[in-house]
């Protein structure tokens, strides 16, 4: 069995339950108008603008520029930003409490997140400070799945691609993993994370 030194999580949807959704429905009671906005409006594409270093204010304004009429339900988006966080996803979390404990291998972090909100989940959520280094897009100006800021975790933490995991919700994140020599694990749930940590020999 290949003896593995590294294991990256990414943190929303794996270890964080974050989704706009959580802060909408108090918003927008309708869930089509809801729907409507968070896929015409505040779209995941304009999120990942401020994941890769836009500041919050720079793209609130652009958007309420656009859409006047909408100004209130784009500022909410950052102005209650919090409320978008539902807490860990438990069944992850205990898998990281156990890779932490047998402290036998590097755990770092690979995310998609601003750097003006990421500090509010840190402060929310003690586990983030369990890592031993992580990277965070907003901080270096550029996100998955662009190669660059894998080859920044690589190179900042001197990890030898053949002997590291990655875990991400996202498929297209985990192709340049895997074309860097990374073993990339497709993240749908804790339990089937669980099984394949087992068939990798974690555990």
């Amino acid at each position: 069995m290949q003896g593995y030194k590294t294991i990256i999580f990414d943190l929303g949807a794996v270890l964080i339950d974050w989704n706009p959704d959580y802060l909408y429905k108090k918003l927008i009671a309708n869930d089509q108008e809801r729907k409507w906005f968070l896929e015409n409006i505040c779209t995941p594409d304009w999120n990942e603008e401020q994941d890769s270093g836009r500041p919050l204010k720079e793209a609130t304004e652009m958007l309420i520029e656009k859409y006047p009429g909408q100004e209130a339900m784009i500022r909410a988006y950052y102005e209650r930003w919090e409320e978008m966080l539902n807490g860990p996803i438990e069944g992850t979390l205990e898998i990281f409490r156990l890779l932490k404990e047998k402290n036998l291998m590097q755990l770092i972090a690979l995310t998609n997140w601003s750097s003006e909100t990421f500090p509010i989940a840190l402060e929310k959520y003690d586990f983030l400070n369990w890592f031993h280094g992580r990277v965070v897009s907003g901080e270096e100006k550029t996100r998955k799945p662009f190669k660059g800021i894998y080859e920044t975790l690589i190179e900042r933490y001197s990890i030898i691609p053949s002997e590291a995991i990655f875990i991400d919700d996202n498929k297209r994140n985990l192709i340049p993993a895997e074309e860097l020599g990374i073993t990339a694990l497709h993240f749908t749930s804790p339990e089937r994370l669980q099984k394949d940590l087992l068939s990798l020999g974690i555990f």
